[in-house]
């Protein structure tokens, strides 16, 4: 890549992660009557607080289908695929939807102020590390862990590899290897965060993680039967394969009780090392790829690359670290009656973050990224998927075969 095209690529990368605010101002410069002229600071606050209206009204109506589609469709043919419908599916498809009814009627620019995509990510995560539990990493079974740092570091390789192979962006690459191999959709957006990915790359692959784990819930269970696999086996092999937390709960359930135990060890093995997975990706980032945007690889260690990592470092990662570290400290030294309802409370601010953030990527997504993208991020998602089903079905029965309940 030439010079002048690093610096377009990252002048691009910094405009996609520029603010909702930013990209507010920017976009909604006409008025009311379409004239073109500067709207007042009255007429702007009017539209950003219409479209956080429009915001938080989804993430609710997200929460009502939540709840309410699978009780609706129970004994029905739909109802075993409603209870595996996670909450990013209903708040991508909602923000998708009000995205070009909002743009047909001339008024999504005006309300960009209000999608605060990146500012909704951020809490989201920070609540999240509270549910990740590092101590499980500590006092988890050998195969789990290991099964977790071999098989993220495979899938991570190669899909990074073969992105790379294919000319995909980096940003995208990172946000693709991420999602493989660790934990989907939160993967995504803390490499998101990390690498300041444009939102409609995160869009897209929050969109392809979506499209491979609802199949996969269904289809692992049965492929494990038709192998004759132990229960342990299909358990790491579920945990270990399927993107997204829930759609591994809802694989594990359908597998069975024993299998659902470990697919959830070696699931929530793998989310604990998202943080590790983000920091490391800030520091290449920062460090190299930034160097080159900006004329050449820096040598890590000199001043200017730690002030300039330290200045691209995204500090939610520190706060994810730190909500998972008092996480565990309050897990070991509070009962638990007092400490289920807390955990619960930060649970349900943590889905209500990501809802909105989930709804405001799909208000902010231009549906030329995906015409950008181009057929080569879906071949990637495919290709990595194949070798994590292989992969993970040879370390699953390695590791896991000589399991006993």
């Amino acid at each position: 890549m030439s010079a002048a095209e690093r610096t377009g690529a990252a002048a691009s990368a910094a405009a996609g992660h520029g603010t909702a605010a930013v990209t507010g101002t920017a976009e909604g410069t006409g008025t009311g009557d379409g004239t073109g002229g500067a709207p007042s600071p009255r007429a702007g606050l009017g539209w950003t607080a219409a479209g956080l209206v429009i915001v938080v009204g989804l993430a609710g109506l997200v929460s009502v289908l939540t709840d309410q589609v699978p009780a609706l469709t129970e004994g029905t043919g739909f109802g075993r695929i409603a209870r595996s419908i996670e909450y990013p599916v209903y708040a991508i498809a909602l923000g998708f939807a009000a995205n070009a009814v909002l743009s047909v009627t001339g008024v999504r620019r005006r309300m960009a102020a209000a999608f605060r995509t990146e500012l909704f990510i951020k809490v989201g995560l920070v609540l999240l590390g509270a549910s990740v539990n590092f101590a499980v990493v500590v006092r988890a079974a050998g195969p789990a862990v290991l099964q977790a740092v071999l098989l993220i570091t495979v899938v991570f390789a190669f899909t990074w590899w073969f992105a790379g192979l294919l000319g995909v962006d980096d940003r995208l690459r990172a946000l693709l290897a991420s999602a493989l191999s660790i934990c989907g959709v939160s993967a995504a957006v803390a490499a998101a965060g990390a690498v300041e990915a444009k939102k409609e790359q995160l869009a897209y692959t929050a969109t392809l993680v979506i499209v491979f784990a609802v199949p996969a819930i269904f289809l692992l269970p049965w492929l494990a039967g038709l192998m004759g696999l132990s229960p342990a086996v299909t358990g790491a092999w579920i945990g270990g394969n399927i993107d997204t937390t829930a759609a591994v709960t809802a694989a594990g359930a359908v597998a069975g009780e024993q299998p659902l135990q470990i697919a959830s060890i070696v699931k929530v093995t793998q989310n604990a090392l998202l943080g590790v997975v983000a920091v490391l990706l800030t520091l290449y980032f920062s460090v190299k790829v930034a160097g080159d945007a900006a004329g050449g690889a820096r040598r890590f260690g000199d001043r200017r690359s730690l002030a300039m990592l330290w200045q691209r470092f995204p500090k939610f990662v520190l706060g994810f670290l730190l909500a998972s570290v008092v996480a565990t400290v309050l897990a070991e030294s509070m009962p638990a009656a007092l400490l289920e309802p807390r955990q619960d409370a930060a649970k349900e601010l943590q889905v209500w973050a990501l809802t909105l953030a989930f709804v405001s990527i799909g208000l902010e997504f231009d549906a030329g990224s995906i015409k950008e993208a181009g057929w080569k991020p879906i071949a990637v998602f495919a290709a990595a998927t194949l070798v994590n089903l292989v992969v993970g079905l040879g370390l699953a029965v390695l590791l896991f075969r000589g399991f006993t309940f």
